[in-house]
């Protein structure tokens, strides 16, 4: 028979709990942790001062009490040292290159940007992430601890890190991309890769819209079209690591040829191409900036862009009802240039939705766009990253 956990592994979770609980919920009471955990008060005081110790949190008297100078003894609070311990975040995306400094607890601490020109191949990519870290390295306070980087790209990937097999207009091949990437950028942790729409479900179930939600599904469209899947609070990534590609499920058979070989896949009907040629734009600009200009462009009355619009909504609507059929989701994000799209034909999809989805599943299902915008991507790298951290805190390396 196996043996039950030591006590030393026990303290080891405890930990790790612990400090999750904090990244996760910010500022937290010694009572409220007691609560939340199920540990006893001298269980939790022990835990906060190895923390503290490690550089990890702090614990501090609530600012309002030591103001009042009330009686009695107030119940501590512990924060995350969100200056001092921090990851890199990187986002890989069809137009620009995005990299952050996050603090744990999710603190963006800094943020760079560059283009991405039309045609820059990936390993041409690496060296401008690399430049946009350098430059955010240099402004990092001293003592500060680096707990290691994650990357989000749009693309199917095979483990943290790779290969990458990704559609052809994205100009991805197979290979190990963290590994390049960590050898690029001269770092001694590994950076460690996630799916665009896979990051931003986790951090959106963590800190935004799907908060309080254990069954999600996070639309991302950013030219290609993907799902991040949480089934039981848990990531859902599939045998091979390729789960989430809703764009390849046949909507319409016998339809557009798509990318991957197949036909009348819902990225044909839901892509920003297909949006374009509704429009009649097909060959004119394209990418994010080109989608987010043609909704607004409808809002302003251009008939051909509201066709085009409502077009891709009735078709969204469609493809969100087989998925509230299938997964029986609580909440379903909109995410990329799909938010924009949603909001302009919210009515459609819901209509599609109330017509195909079934009543049980339906009626439990709330739509809504990102709380977090744009940082959704950059926070759930980061997290990639923290994991380590946050599984045992002791054996970081802080």
């Amino acid at each position: 028979m196996r043996a039950g956990p030591s006590q030393e592994e026990i303290r080891r979770q405890n930990l790790g709990a612990l400090l999750r609980y904090v990244h996760i919920h910010g500022a937290t009471s010694r009572a409220e942790l007691t609560n939340e955990l199920g540990l006893n008060r001298s269980t939790i005081g022990a835990l906060t001062a190895d923390l503290a110790n490690a550089g990890l949190v702090t614990e501090r008297t609530p600012r309002e009490t030591a103001r009042a100078g009330r009686a009695g003894r107030p119940s501590l609070v512990v924060r995350p040292e969100s200056d001092r311990v921090y990851a890199y975040a990187y986002s890989i995306e069809v137009d620009r290159l995005r990299a952050a400094r996050i603090g744990l607890g999710g603190a963006v601490l800094d943020r760079r940007e560059a283009a991405r020109p039309p045609g820059l191949l990936p390993e041409d990519a690496l060296p401008l992430l690399a430049a946009l870290m350098k430059e955010m390295h240099h402004a990092v306070p001293a003592r500060s601890v680096y707990v290691g980087a994650g990357l989000a790209v749009c693309g199917m990937l095979l483990g943290d890190d790779g290969p990458v097999h990704v559609r052809p207009e994205t100009g991805w091949v197979d290979g190990p991309l963290g590994e390049a990437l960590t050898a690029d950028f001269g770092a001694d942790r590994p950076v460690l890769v996630g799916n665009a729409a896979d990051v931003c479900a986790v951090a959106e179930h963590a800190r935004g819209a799907a908060v309080g939600y254990d069954n999600v599904i996070y639309l991302h469209r950013d030219v290609g079209v993907d799902a991040g899947i949480i089934v039981g609070g848990r990531r859902l990534s599939g045998q091979g690591g390729f789960g989430g590609e809703v764009g390849h499920m046949v909507v319409r058979p016998g339809g557009r040829p798509c990318g991957c070989g197949s036909c009348g896949c819902w990225e044909t009907e839901i892509g920003e191409q297909a949006m374009m040629e509704a429009a009649g734009r097909a060959g004119g600009p394209s990418g994010r900036e080109a989608a987010l200009a043609l909704v607004e462009a409808a809002a302003r009355g251009d008939a051909g862009a509201q066709a085009a619009v409502r077009q891709v909504g009735d078709w969204l609507g469609f493809g969100v009802a087989n998925l509230v059929n299938v997964f029986n989701p609580g909440v379903v994000i909109f995410g990329g240039t799909l938010r924009d799209v949603y909001l302009a034909a919210a009515a459609r999809v819901r209509s599609r939705l109330n017509s195909m989805a079934l009543p049980a599943a339906r009626e439990q299902v709330r739509l809504r766009t990102p709380e977090l915008g744009d940082d959704a991507a950059l926070l759930g790298a980061a997290e990639l990253a923290f994991e380590h951290l946050l599984a045992d805190p002791l054996d970081a390396g802080t």
